[in-house]
Protein backbone atom coordinates (compact mmCIF):
# COMPACT_ATOMS: atom_id res chain seq x y z
CA UNK A 1 0.00 0.00 0.00
CA UNK A 2 1.12 3.44 -1.15
CA UNK A 3 -1.31 5.81 -0.82
CA UNK A 4 -1.30 9.59 -0.71
CA UNK A 5 -4.37 11.88 0.91
CA UNK A 6 -4.42 15.48 1.31
CA UNK A 7 -4.93 17.39 5.00
CA UNK A 8 -5.90 20.58 4.57
CA UNK A 9 -4.54 23.12 2.37
CA UNK A 10 -0.71 22.70 2.85
CA UNK A 11 -0.58 19.41 3.96
CA UNK A 12 0.12 16.00 2.58
CA UNK A 13 -0.28 12.53 3.86
CA UNK A 14 1.79 9.17 2.72
CA UNK A 15 1.40 6.26 4.23
CA UNK A 16 3.98 3.35 2.99
CA UNK A 17 3.30 0.15 3.75
CA UNK A 18 6.75 -2.04 4.61
CA UNK A 19 8.78 0.30 2.11
CA UNK A 20 11.94 -1.75 2.84
CA UNK A 21 10.14 -4.43 0.80
CA UNK A 22 9.56 -2.30 -2.93
CA UNK A 23 11.98 0.87 -2.26
CA UNK A 24 15.18 1.50 -4.14
CA UNK A 25 17.92 2.82 -2.18
CA UNK A 26 17.80 6.10 -2.72
CA UNK A 27 14.02 6.41 -1.93
CA UNK A 28 14.78 4.78 1.69
CA UNK A 29 17.78 7.13 2.32
CA UNK A 30 15.63 10.15 1.57
CA UNK A 31 12.56 9.17 3.76
CA UNK A 32 14.75 7.99 6.92
CA UNK A 33 16.54 11.15 6.39
CA UNK A 34 13.19 12.92 6.43
CA UNK A 35 12.57 10.35 9.45
CA UNK A 36 15.46 12.13 11.10
CA UNK A 37 14.80 15.79 10.07
CA UNK A 38 11.62 15.17 12.20
CA UNK A 39 13.24 13.73 15.09
CA UNK A 40 16.34 16.14 15.01
CA UNK A 41 13.63 19.44 15.57
CA UNK A 42 11.63 17.40 17.89
CA UNK A 43 14.57 16.18 20.56
CA UNK A 44 16.23 18.57 22.52
CA UNK A 45 19.34 16.40 22.98
CA UNK A 46 20.58 12.44 22.42
CA UNK A 47 18.97 10.62 19.37
CA UNK A 48 17.47 7.48 18.90
CA UNK A 49 19.00 3.60 17.58
CA UNK A 50 16.04 1.67 17.27
CA UNK A 51 13.23 0.80 14.83
CA UNK A 52 13.82 2.83 11.79
CA UNK A 53 16.43 4.80 13.25
CA UNK A 54 18.58 2.20 13.41
CA UNK A 55 21.32 1.80 10.47
CA UNK A 56 19.78 -1.47 9.27
CA UNK A 57 17.15 -0.73 6.95
CA UNK A 58 15.84 -4.26 6.72
CA UNK A 59 13.57 -2.45 9.99
CA UNK A 60 11.61 -1.13 7.17
CA UNK A 61 10.55 -4.16 5.70
CA UNK A 62 8.10 -4.53 8.40
CA UNK A 63 7.33 -0.99 8.96
CA UNK A 64 4.56 0.89 7.59
CA UNK A 65 5.17 4.75 8.07
CA UNK A 66 2.62 7.47 7.92
CA UNK A 67 4.73 10.34 6.55
CA UNK A 68 3.05 14.23 6.78
CA UNK A 69 4.78 17.01 4.62
CA UNK A 70 3.91 20.35 3.79
CA UNK A 71 3.26 20.91 0.03
CA UNK A 72 6.93 21.79 -0.52
CA UNK A 73 7.94 18.59 0.77
CA UNK A 74 9.24 19.89 4.02
CA UNK A 75 8.03 16.72 6.70
CA UNK A 76 6.74 18.00 9.87
CA UNK A 77 5.63 14.81 11.15
CA UNK A 78 5.68 10.97 10.69
CA UNK A 79 4.32 7.67 12.66
CA UNK A 80 6.17 4.51 12.17
CA UNK A 81 4.22 1.90 12.66
CA UNK A 82 5.32 -2.00 13.13
CA UNK A 83 4.13 -5.12 12.08
CA UNK A 84 4.72 -8.18 15.13
CA UNK A 85 3.90 -11.76 13.86
CA UNK A 86 3.06 -13.87 17.48
CA UNK A 87 3.87 -17.20 17.03
CA UNK A 88 0.03 -18.16 18.85
CA UNK A 89 -1.72 -20.91 18.22
CA UNK A 90 -3.25 -22.60 16.30
CA UNK A 91 -2.46 -19.38 13.85
CA UNK A 92 -0.04 -16.71 13.75
CA UNK A 93 -1.33 -12.96 14.77
CA UNK A 94 0.19 -10.15 13.02
CA UNK A 95 0.08 -7.39 15.94
CA UNK A 96 -0.01 -3.82 14.76
CA UNK A 97 2.44 -1.71 17.10
CA UNK A 98 1.11 1.93 16.57
CA UNK A 99 4.95 2.61 17.16
CA UNK A 100 7.17 5.85 17.18
CA UNK A 101 5.12 9.13 16.70
CA UNK A 102 6.85 12.37 16.14
CA UNK A 103 5.69 15.72 15.51
CA UNK A 104 7.70 19.36 14.57
CA UNK A 105 7.13 21.86 18.01
CA UNK A 106 5.89 24.05 14.67
CA UNK A 107 3.12 21.73 13.95
CA UNK A 108 2.03 20.49 17.26
CA UNK A 109 -1.30 23.11 17.34
CA UNK A 110 -2.38 21.51 13.84
CA UNK A 111 -4.76 19.02 14.64
CA UNK A 112 -2.29 15.66 13.34
CA UNK A 113 -3.22 13.41 15.93
CA UNK A 114 -6.16 11.06 13.98
CA UNK A 115 -3.81 11.25 11.26
CA UNK A 116 -1.12 9.88 13.17
CA UNK A 117 -2.56 7.56 15.22
CA UNK A 118 -5.63 5.94 13.49
CA UNK A 119 -5.85 6.70 9.67
CA UNK A 120 -3.16 4.13 9.07
CA UNK A 121 -5.20 1.49 11.08
CA UNK A 122 -8.27 2.21 9.72
CA UNK A 123 -6.66 1.90 5.98
CA UNK A 124 -5.39 -1.76 7.07
CA UNK A 125 -8.65 -2.75 8.66
CA UNK A 126 -10.35 -2.00 5.25
CA UNK A 127 -7.72 -3.45 3.43
CA UNK A 128 -7.61 -6.44 5.57
CA UNK A 129 -11.41 -6.80 4.56
CA UNK A 130 -12.75 -5.33 7.81
CA UNK A 131 -11.48 -8.32 9.54
CA UNK A 132 -10.52 -7.13 13.35
CA UNK A 133 -6.89 -5.98 13.85
CA UNK A 134 -5.01 -6.43 17.15
CA UNK A 135 -3.16 -3.14 18.44
CA UNK A 136 -0.13 -2.26 20.63
CA UNK A 137 0.81 0.84 22.38
CA UNK A 138 3.64 1.38 24.75
CA UNK A 139 4.16 4.52 26.75
CA UNK A 140 4.17 6.39 29.40
CA UNK A 141 2.05 9.50 27.86
CA UNK A 142 -1.30 10.11 29.56
CA UNK A 143 -2.25 11.88 26.58
CA UNK A 144 -1.72 8.83 24.52
CA UNK A 145 -2.75 6.39 27.14
CA UNK A 146 -6.51 8.50 26.94
CA UNK A 147 -6.22 8.14 23.07
CA UNK A 148 -6.30 4.83 22.79
CA UNK A 149 -8.57 3.86 24.98
CA UNK A 150 -11.26 5.93 24.01
CA UNK A 151 -10.53 4.95 20.23
CA UNK A 152 -9.96 1.29 19.63
CA UNK A 153 -12.08 -1.76 21.51
CA UNK A 154 -11.11 -4.03 24.45
CA UNK A 155 -7.89 -2.49 25.61
CA UNK A 156 -6.43 -3.38 28.57
CA UNK A 157 -5.10 -1.99 30.60
CA UNK A 158 -7.34 1.49 31.10
CA UNK A 159 -8.88 2.93 33.77
CA UNK A 160 -12.47 1.70 33.27
CA UNK A 161 -11.33 -1.44 31.91
CA UNK A 162 -13.57 -4.21 32.73
CA UNK A 163 -11.16 -7.00 33.12
CA UNK A 164 -7.77 -8.57 31.20
CA UNK A 165 -8.76 -11.88 28.72
CA UNK A 166 -6.24 -14.72 28.07
CA UNK A 167 -5.86 -13.35 24.92
CA UNK A 168 -3.98 -10.28 26.33
CA UNK A 169 -2.06 -12.06 28.47
CA UNK A 170 -0.88 -14.62 25.78
CA UNK A 171 0.22 -11.38 23.45
CA UNK A 172 1.80 -9.88 26.14
CA UNK A 173 4.00 -12.63 26.84
CA UNK A 174 4.98 -12.88 23.49
CA UNK A 175 5.33 -9.39 22.93
CA UNK A 176 7.74 -8.53 25.37
CA UNK A 177 9.43 -12.68 24.55
CA UNK A 178 10.30 -11.87 21.28
CA UNK A 179 9.10 -8.20 20.20
CA UNK A 180 11.41 -5.35 22.08
CA UNK A 181 13.76 -4.52 19.98
CA UNK A 182 10.46 -2.86 18.13
CA UNK A 183 10.15 0.01 20.56
CA UNK A 184 13.46 -0.02 22.09
CA UNK A 185 12.91 -1.85 25.70
CA UNK A 186 15.73 -3.48 27.04
CA UNK A 187 16.34 -7.01 27.76
CA UNK A 188 16.52 -6.09 31.72
CA UNK A 189 13.11 -4.23 31.81
CA UNK A 190 10.58 -6.47 33.78
CA UNK A 191 7.20 -6.89 32.70
CA UNK A 192 4.19 -7.18 35.46
CA UNK A 193 1.44 -8.82 33.82
CA UNK A 194 -0.77 -7.93 36.82
CA UNK A 195 -1.05 -4.21 35.73
CA UNK A 196 0.81 -4.70 32.48
CA UNK A 197 3.93 -2.17 32.93
CA UNK A 198 7.19 -2.34 31.79
CA UNK A 199 9.46 -1.68 34.66
CA UNK A 200 13.16 0.67 33.75
CA UNK A 201 11.78 0.55 30.37
CA UNK A 202 14.35 3.29 28.54
CA UNK A 203 17.12 1.11 28.41
CA UNK A 204 17.25 -0.39 24.63
CA UNK A 205 17.62 2.49 22.36
CA UNK A 206 14.68 4.67 23.39
CA UNK A 207 16.56 6.20 26.45
CA UNK A 208 16.53 9.84 24.79
CA UNK A 209 12.18 9.68 24.86
CA UNK A 210 12.03 9.19 28.91
CA UNK A 211 10.21 11.67 30.33
CA UNK A 212 9.41 13.14 34.01
CA UNK A 213 6.05 12.91 34.98
CA UNK A 214 5.99 17.45 34.54
CA UNK A 215 7.23 16.49 30.57
CA UNK A 216 4.51 14.21 29.72
CA UNK A 217 2.02 15.48 27.69
CA UNK A 218 -1.26 15.41 30.09
CA UNK A 219 -4.43 14.00 28.89
CA UNK A 220 -8.08 16.47 28.90
CA UNK A 221 -9.67 14.05 31.09
CA UNK A 222 -7.98 13.48 34.25
CA UNK A 223 -8.88 9.96 34.82
CA UNK A 224 -6.22 9.00 32.37
CA UNK A 225 -3.69 11.32 33.92
CA UNK A 226 -4.14 9.77 37.36
CA UNK A 227 -3.94 6.31 36.41
CA UNK A 228 -0.70 6.85 35.01
CA UNK A 229 0.41 8.52 38.14
CA UNK A 230 -0.31 5.86 40.29
CA UNK A 231 0.66 3.15 37.44
CA UNK A 232 3.96 4.41 36.52
CA UNK A 233 7.46 5.29 38.27
CA UNK A 234 8.26 8.21 36.23
CA UNK A 235 11.54 8.73 37.63
CA UNK A 236 12.93 4.80 37.15
CA UNK A 237 11.13 5.31 33.44
CA UNK A 238 8.37 2.58 33.58
CA UNK A 239 6.06 2.36 30.27
CA UNK A 240 1.99 0.62 29.99
CA UNK A 241 1.66 -1.91 27.37
CA UNK A 242 -1.63 -1.23 25.91
CA UNK A 243 -3.43 -3.96 23.78
CA UNK A 244 -7.00 -3.77 21.60
CA UNK A 245 -8.59 -4.03 18.66
CA UNK A 246 -9.38 -2.19 15.58
CA UNK A 247 -12.96 -3.52 14.58
CA UNK A 248 -16.62 -2.42 13.33
CA UNK A 249 -17.52 -0.39 16.52
CA UNK A 250 -13.67 1.16 16.83
CA UNK A 251 -13.93 2.33 13.06
CA UNK A 252 -17.12 3.98 14.05
CA UNK A 253 -15.62 6.02 16.91
CA UNK A 254 -12.70 7.20 14.88
CA UNK A 255 -15.04 8.01 11.99
CA UNK A 256 -17.74 10.25 14.17
CA UNK A 257 -15.54 11.53 17.49
CA UNK A 258 -11.85 11.61 15.74
CA UNK A 259 -11.68 12.68 12.07
CA UNK A 260 -12.95 16.68 11.57
CA UNK A 261 -16.12 16.74 9.59
CA UNK A 262 -14.28 18.73 7.11
CA UNK A 263 -11.79 15.32 6.48
CA UNK A 264 -14.20 12.49 7.01
CA UNK A 265 -14.86 12.66 2.28
CA UNK A 266 -11.24 12.40 1.76
CA UNK A 267 -10.47 9.41 4.67
CA UNK A 268 -13.47 7.25 3.05
CA UNK A 269 -12.16 8.31 -0.73
CA UNK A 270 -8.80 6.94 0.02
CA UNK A 271 -10.27 3.56 2.01
CA UNK A 272 -12.27 3.09 -1.06
CA UNK A 273 -9.17 3.78 -3.59
CA UNK A 274 -7.46 1.05 -0.70
CA UNK A 275 -10.55 -1.32 -1.22
CA UNK A 276 -10.80 -1.26 -4.84
CA UNK A 277 -6.90 -2.27 -4.99
CA UNK A 278 -7.65 -5.48 -2.73
CA UNK A 279 -10.87 -6.36 -5.14
CA UNK A 280 -10.22 -5.71 -8.45
CA UNK A 281 -6.30 -6.12 -9.31
CA UNK A 282 -6.41 -9.67 -8.14
CA UNK A 283 -9.64 -10.10 -10.44
CA UNK A 284 -7.40 -7.82 -13.66
CA UNK A 285 -4.24 -10.24 -12.37
CA UNK A 286 -6.02 -13.48 -13.27
CA UNK A 287 -8.11 -12.80 -16.04
CA UNK A 288 -5.41 -11.80 -17.83
CA UNK A 289 -3.49 -15.16 -18.85
CA UNK A 290 -1.21 -13.50 -21.78
CA UNK A 291 1.00 -11.65 -19.16
CA UNK A 292 3.18 -12.41 -16.48
CA UNK A 293 2.67 -10.87 -13.26
CA UNK A 294 4.97 -11.69 -10.24
CA UNK A 295 5.03 -15.52 -9.75
CA UNK A 296 1.96 -16.45 -12.41
CA UNK A 297 3.19 -17.80 -15.33
CA UNK A 298 1.18 -16.91 -19.21
CA UNK A 299 -0.80 -19.40 -20.40
CA UNK A 300 0.80 -19.30 -23.44
CA UNK A 301 3.42 -18.43 -25.32
CA UNK A 302 6.93 -17.92 -24.68
CA UNK A 303 7.71 -18.88 -20.88
CA UNK A 304 10.24 -16.36 -20.43
CA UNK A 305 7.83 -13.44 -22.21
Amino acid sequence: MDVSMRNGRDRIVRIMERPGRWMDEAGLQALTGDLRTIAAKTLDEGSLTYGVFSEDHARLRDTIITLVTLRDGTPIAFNALAVMTLDTRPDPVDVLHLGLVMVDPDQRSGGLSWVLYGLTCFMLFVRNQFRPLWISNVTQVPSVVGMVSEMFSDTWPKPDADRRTLNHVLMARRIMASHRHVFGVGKDAEFDETRFVITNAYTGGSDDLKKTWEQAPKHRDAEYNDFCAAQLDYERGDDVLQLGRMDLPAIRRYLTRTVPKSAVFGVLSAAIFVALQRLILPLFYWLDSTRKFSILRPAKGDKDV
